[in-house]
């Protein structure tokens, strides 16, 4: 087991007589439409870079990005911290992978980011604000692999929290968090 968590089964921080019911979401569920539509039909100059080059990267597409509309609309949605209130305050359930962004004096972590893969804010560009959820947990967690999956439960609210690894636009109280399994 990559994490460690308080419990071998999973980590759970609710009140054990509180009984959730929780919607099972994908994370463009969290994604405005507009934003999509704009992500999911990239300016036609972006084909031609390569992953991973140095042309792949926010400062390059400044330079690199033609002033048109599809371009600014492009990188606007990259950006974007515009999010779906539909799931403002409601209990979700969600897979994604932690970042990190603080630990206590026991080196538990405390503070970090769900994010919908493996690597966002690590490597740049990092996801939209609105592809990425701030958490707390009072107590933390032993963190052993960044690589390990996890299902996230908790009541999600709309609320921006800006690091330097990136910027979110939701926060979820959490309630669980569960080493992630295909259901």
């Amino acid at each position: 087991m990559a994490f460690i968590l308080i419990g071998l089964a999973g980590f759970s921080v609710a009140e054990p007589l509180q009984q959730q019911k929780y919607q099972t979401l994908d994370w463009i569920a969290l994604m405005p439409q507009d934003d999509l539509d704009a992500l999911m039909n990239p300016p036609d100059f972006l084909l031609d870079i390569q992953d991973g080059s140095e042309q792949d990267s926010m400062e390059s597409f400044g330079e690199l990005s033609p002033d048109d509309l599809k371009s600014q609309r492009f990188q606007q949605a990259l950006r974007s911290t515009q999010v779906v209130n539909t799931y403002d305050k409601k209990a979700i359930r969600l897979p994604g992978f932690i970042v990190p962004l603080q630990t206590n004096d026991a080196q538990l972590v405390t503070e970090f980011f769900i994010v919908p893969y493996f690597g966002a804010c690590l490597h740049m560009p990092p996801p939209p604000p609105n592809q990425i959820i701030y958490a707390e947990l009072d107590k933390g967690f032993a963190l052993d692999n960044l690589y390990d999956a996890f299902w996230f439960e908790g009541v999600l609210s709309t609320e921006i929290k800006e690091n330097e690894l990136g910027a979110s636009a939701y926060r979820m109280q959490l309630d669980n968090i569960m080493p992630y399994q295909d259901e």
